[in-house]
């Protein structure tokens, strides 16, 4: 069974270590400790927990699209017709190409929080090789 660190579940979480802290004392997130003492959370039950949080949302409204990634802007980069915009979601990098006019409509520049709302019949998944070592 995989299993993670606080550090590693906050970071897969987009929280610091602290609230997977106070969520594990309060009950909401499952964790045992390992024979050195560590609290750790099985992996069933960090997919779990993260499904709640996305279950809750952000009543952001209805969609057909399932992927939502708010964040900060970081960069727009404009031309006469285009305009490139990247988010910073958690440690993720979201760059969206879109009509400058769309970008100028909605007021984006760096600083501002926005929300990438992506839509994909092609999505490439992958697992990094440490993970795939630790699930063998």
């Amino acid at each position: 069974m995989t299993t993670f660190r606080i550090s590693e579940a906050a970071a897969l979480l987009g929280v610091s270590p602290d609230t997977v802290r106070r969520w594990i004392d309060a009950g909401r997130l499952p964790a045992r400790r390992d024979e050195h003492g560590h609290r750790m959370v099985a992996g069933v039950d960090l997919a779990a927990f993260a499904r709640s949080q996305i279950e809750a949302g952000d009543g952001a409204g209805h969609s057909s699209a399932r992927n939502h990634f708010r964040g900060i802007v970081t960069e727009v980069i404009k031309d006469a017709v285009m305009a490139q915009v990247e988010i910073a979601a958690g440690p993720y990098r979201v760059v969206s190409l879109m009509s400058r006019q769309a970008a100028d409509e909605l007021g984006l520049e760096p600083g501002v929080v926005a929300v990438a709302v992506i839509k994909s019949t092609n999505v490439v998944v992958e697992i990094p090789d440490h993970a795939r070592a630790a699930n063998q």
